[in-house]
């Protein structure tokens, strides 16, 4: 047989046809994030169709009609594209139930990267207003069994007297009816049943409303968010479930954050590792963390390749988390400082830094590092300056990404320039800035193409930086979801 056959995808009816709407015969365009097909009318109107492909003639049926637009599902393909393939996973696809947590499987996965990289480029030149100097290699791992951090929902069906556990269903509230799972890790996915099985017979399966799943490189932590008390023998059904599955913890979660504890005490310490940099990182399961292990390990060492930190320089790690890239930074630097807006976070980077210490990378103690708290998202010149002038920087932001962070950089920028007066704070006065110099090099890493664009456009237009190169990270693979990395050097003068 050949592969062409091997991957042609099931044939399965996407949906039932709107009512009032005749099925219209459309030629696939292109592809936007969601991974929706996007095709155009006669007159020009933007059709985007759930499941098409670029280049695929299709029967659509239309579900909304908007004066600009109209949203469609695929009937059938009618001419199909080679980037076509089968979906590895039973519970992906357009029919009723179908699970959201992916979006893509029907794609290949390369096809999916270029998607993604078509995605950064046109974030940078349509919001920032450039074009980077260098579109890098992607940073690709393992396609399947990648997802470390997971939040599966809970729901005991009481008319079925059965209990749910896994993602929600594609647009909509309900809980996929999942048995497997093939961007979990595979011992996770095994445990989908075993699962339901376990609250299907607990007292409280009526108040379990989510497991939060973390995976370090030695354990896998589940943390079950109850809203009422534990009995006795609910308690006991955990452990003895722990007990049948080596390396399973469980955590409970009876309120916010805050309660999250161990149910036993002792046992290993949840954490992973970067091999290269000879770092242990512990972290808690509510923590912040990278969903792909595999990933983050390039990623890592990709930031630290770009920034090229040599032994003398003085680096700053912003929205620095748990310390993933503040401690290999520590094993090339000659001092590092780490910045995060959670006290509780820069708590356990502290902790991770005085744990590895001595026993980094080639047995080599870390430069000298501290940890700062402080709100990234409202910082103005003078607390930039404050900071103290670094070599390097390494942004690692959250979705909302680091405009005030480069705005404030710009703001000093213009002021070495033309002596004007940065408004800092409100106050119309020439910041003292001493030897603070602005950072040679910038390497952002982001998870929002949107924001990093944003960001850039304030970096080249305003702070005197050159976007000299950008790419794609395609950390969750079959999902929407874009990671890239850039990076800035400052114009010589």
């Amino acid at each position: 047989m050949s592969r062409r056959k091997q991957n042609k995808p099931p044939q399965q009816p996407a949906a039932t046809p709107a009512e009032n709407y005749p099925l219209d015969i459309l030629t696939v365009e292109s592809l936007d994030i969601e991974a929706q097909g996007i095709a155009h009318r006669d007159d020009g109107k933007v059709v985007f169709i759930d499941g098409a492909l670029p280049f695929e003639t299709v029967s659509a049926s239309v579900y909304r009609k908007k004066p600009s637009f109209e949203k469609a599902t695929l009937m059938a393909v009618l001419r199909e594209s080679s980037q076509r393939v089968r979906p590895q996973c039973p519970h992906f696809g357009l029919h009723t139930g179908a699970c959201g947590g992916c979006k893509m499987q029907h794609l290949h996965v390369g096809a999916q990267v270029a998607v993604k990289q078509r995605v950064l480029e046109d974030n940078l030149w349509h919001l920032g207003k450039l074009r980077a100097e260098t579109v890098m290699r992607p940073i690709e791992g393992p396609a399947w069994g990648y997802r470390y951090r997971a939040r599966l929902s809970v729901r005991y069906v009481r008319k079925k007297g059965e209990v749910l556990v896994g993602f929600h269903e594609r647009k909509s509230g309900y809980v996929a009816d999942m048995r497997e799972c093939h961007v979990l890790p595979r011992h996770v996915s095994d445990l989908l049943l075993p699962l339901r099985a376990l609250i299907a017979g607990m007292d409280a399966k009526e108040t379990l409303p989510q497991i939060e799943l973390a995976c370090g490189d030695a354990v896998t932590a589940l943390v079950l968010r109850h809203m009422e008390p534990l009995s006795g023998e609910d308690l006991a059904r955990l452990r003895s479930f722990a007990a049948a599955h080596p390396g399973l913890q469980w955590w409970l979660q009876p309120g916010g954050l805050e309660t999250v504890h161990l149910l036993d005490a002792g046992g290993p310490v949840l954490g992973y590792g970067l091999p290269e940099f000879g770092v242990l990182m512990p972290f808690k399961p509510t923590d912040f963390t990278q969903v792909n292990p595999h990933i983050n390990q390039v990623l890592v060492s990709r930031a630290l390749r770009l920034l090229d930190v040599l032994p003398h320089e003085r680096v700053i790690d912003w929205f620095c988390g748990l310390g993933n890239f503040t401690l290999p930074l520590a094993t090339r630097a000659r001092s590092v400082l780490g910045i995060e807006g959670s006290e509780v976070l820069v708590a356990r980077s502290r902790e991770n830094y005085e744990a590895n210490k001595a026993s980094a990378h080639g047995g080599h103690a870390l430069a000298a590092t501290k940890f700062v708290a402080s709100n990234l998202f409202e910082i103005t010149p003078g607390a930039l300056v404050k900071h103290g002038a670094a070599d390097k920087w390494l942004v690692d932001p959250p979705r909302e990404g680091a405009y005030e962070l480069f705005k404030s950089l710009a703001a000093l920028h213009q002021q070495t320039l033309t002596g004007v007066p940065c408004d800092d704070a409100g106050q119309q006065q020439s910041l003292v800035l001493g030897d603070w110099q602005p950072p040679k090099r910038i390497v952002y890493v982001s998870c929002n193409p949107a924001t990093l664009a944003r960001d850039a456009g304030v970096l080249v237009t305003d702070a005197g930086y050159r976007c000299t190169a950008a790419g794609v990270v395609n950390m969750f693979p079959h999902t929407a979801h874009v990671e890239s990395i850039a990076v800035f050097d400052v114009n010589p003068a």
